[in-house]
């Protein structure tokens, strides 16, 4: 799209951003990994050093910021505006049923794990962490859980759905 700040898209006038801050309207925390924007609600910005560096990065660089240290991290990708707080609850509850997991994803209706919809433990994550901050940078989601024991929530309509191009916005304003 550009390089376009996605979490200040709107649709129906509401930024992609305010849709995942309602999706995570329960947590206690919020950490938001991108540039500081306007907010409905108190957040805490950051940024992964080097900047650029992709999206494990940034999750790495925002559980970092938690002012409390937490046992369940919500991870919501901002481009994905159907993603709402039911979605985050059943991701929840399937972590918190199950203590031997690591976490939960959200799975599209193709079967495709969404690891940027989901819920992990702050534990499991830490112990994904490459021991090296330099290997952050560039380092794919799926590899940093690929190894996590993770259950899978089958997505309800169209909440796993993302916005990667602006026909994608379009469709979704329709």
């Amino acid at each position: 799209m550009g390089g376009v700040d996605k979490a200040v898209i709107e649709i129906d006038g509401v930024t992609l951003l305010e849709r995942s801050l309602a999706a995570t309207m329960s947590a206690l925390e919020v950490v938001v990994v991108g540039d500081p924007v306007p907010t409905s609600r108190p957040v805490t910005f950051t940024r992964e050093d080097p900047a650029g560096g992709g999206p494990a990065a940034g999750l790495l660089a925002g559980i970092d910021r938690f002012l409390r240290t937490p046992d369940l991290v919500a991870v919501v990708a901002v481009d994905m505006p159907r993603l709402n707080a039911g979605t985050v609850a059943r991701l929840t509850w399937a972590v918190e049923g199950a203590p031997d997991l690591d976490g939960a994803v959200l799975v599209d209706a193709d079967g495709r794990r969404q690891t940027l919809a989901a819920v992990y433990r702050l534990t499991a994550l830490t112990a994904a962490r490459p021991a090296a901050r330099e290997d952050e940078h560039g380092l794919p989601v799926r590899r940093l859980v690929g190894d996590l024991r993770l259950a899978e929530v089958p997505a309800v309509g169209d909440e796993a759905r993302d916005v990667d191009t602006w026909e994608d916005l379009r469709d979704l304003r329709r």
